[in-house]
């Protein structure tokens, strides 16, 4: 029983970073730049529901950026470091937390609040202002996040996140 719940653990995030490289792609023209809604950042709130998603999460991160960023290198190293870290801080401060709404909250303002990483790729790669990347990158996050978290919480009425990774 045990391999067969990690074989679908690793199924299920094979999925969620297929998900995730897939709107991206489609909408890779909203994704990247000082200005990016990326509509993918929707599933960051898996975690949420259960640490495990991070892994889907992140490889989502990771290949999307590999497939579709105009900075590759820089991108796969900032964009999935920004990812990873917004992610890990916002499970250890929401560890007691038992709602999903305030925890979505959280997880939302991580991003934003790490999105420093991204304006400084994009200083970098591209020779953009710090602090209007900073800003324009932390509101695309908090404007795709903050819309996303009503429709997570729908949608795990239905799919059960959590246990769609536990059983």
């Amino acid at each position: 029983m045990l391999t067969n719940n990690k074989t679908k653990q690793w199924v299920v995030n094979a999925a969620v970073a297929a998900i995730y490289v897939v709107l991206t792609g489609v909408f890779s023209w909203l994704s990247f730049g000082a200005v990016q809604f990326r509509l993918a950042e929707i599933l960051n709130h898996l975690a949420v529901f259960n640490k495990k998603y991070i892994i889907g999460i992140v490889a989502g991160v990771f290949i999307s950026n590999l497939l579709f960023s105009p900075s590759v290198l820089l991108d796969i190293l900032f964009g999935t470091a920004h990812t990873l870290l917004a992610l890990l801080t916002m499970r250890l401060l929401t560890k007691h937390m038992a709602e999903v709404m305030p925890k979505m909250l959280v997880n939302t303002l991580m991003f934003a609040v790490f999105s420093f990483i991204i304006a400084g790729e994009l200083y970098l790669a591209f020779g953009m202002p710090f602090w209007f990347s900073y800003f324009t990158v932390a509101l695309g996050e908090v404007v795709v996040m903050l819309a996303g978290a009503p429709i997570m919480r729908l949608l795990n009425e239905y799919i059960d996140f959590n246990r769609q990774m536990e059983n």
